[in-house]
């Protein structure tokens, strides 16, 4: 056995000796897997759960149904007031742990009325290289992050879906709306709204992995290679200012180093 499928066969194991599980679904990549895994493993004793809430792009949450459905596991949701978590607005360099905690919170809710064992959610090991104030919460609620266990790579992960066929194998990294918020950055519903319906009209457009990040009225636009190229042709970039001026964003800029994760933390002094 080589070592990816040897990773594969301790995940099975340990979600086997749990018994029984709810799997904290958001439709991604790592998710997807693991509740695919939990599902061909404890059957209906793994369920998914999903936090709806204006945070969540309405197109992950139609893609996880869907997901959900076709793996024929039953799905979950429950809504979240992002707006009433402590601080969640006024959008701190904590603000995720704040946000996780309660919703982690919620779902062991869920899972004590459905008489599940435990909470698992889809870390991989790959995870603990950027500023993650979310695995606080992780750790304090109890929640099991499976994957990580096991020493699987967000690269591995891809392999192993691609091999179990789901749709997700190739999926573009997504993130909670809140992410494209530079620290300190008042988050509104509208401004929520005004990043949902870029990133959906610049994925309708042909790009690829992107990110729009909000810097008070100025839209600073990551993407990768060819597709930076393409934006910064006179026609296309022209295009695509008018439509984000149309949604409410003054000033758009391409970020000359591209789409990379959690850039946002570039400007944090993280010990």
């Amino acid at each position: 056995m080589d070592i990816l499928h040897t990773k594969l066969h301790l995940l099975e194991q340990y979600l086997k000796a749990l018994g029984s599980a709810a799997v904290a679904f958001s439709g991604g990549v790592d998710s997807a897997f693991l509740m695919t895994a939990a599902h061909r493993t404890l059957g209906k004793q793994a369920i998914a759960v999903t936090a709806r809430s204006c945070a969540f792009p309405e197109r992950e949450l139609r893609e996880a149904r869907e997901l959900a459905k076709a793996e024929g596991i039953r799905h979950i949701e429950f809504d979240f007031p992002a707006f009433e978590v402590d601080g969640f607005a006024k959008n701190p360099p904590d603000r995720c742990y704040h946000c996780k905690t309660a919703i982690l919170k919620q779902m062991r809710t869920i899972a004590k009325a459905e008489g599940l064992s435990h909470i698992i959610e889809g870390s991989n090991v790959d995870d603990a290289k950027d500023y993650r104030p979310g695995t606080k919460a992780i750790c304090e609620q109890g929640i099991l992050s499976p994957l990580k266990e096991a020493g699987l790579t967000k690269k591995e992960i891809r392999q192993l879906s691609k091999e179990w066929g789901l749709p997700t194998w190739n999926k573009q990294s997504a993130a909670c709306l809140a992410s494209r918020f530079a620290y300190g950055e008042p988050i509104t519903e509208k401004k929520l709204s005004m990043v949902e319906q870029a990133e959906d009209y610049l994925r309708d457009q042909g790009f690829g992995q992107l990110r729009v990040r909000v810097h008070g009225n100025l839209a600073r636009l990551e993407l990768t290679g060819e597709d930076f190229e393409q934006a910064a042709g006179q026609a296309k970039r022209q295009e695509i200012f008018r439509k984000l001026q149309a949604l409410g964003f003054t000033y758009v800029t391409l970020d000359l180093c591209g789409y990379r994760m959690g850039s946002m933390n570039e400007a944090l002094e993280i010990d």
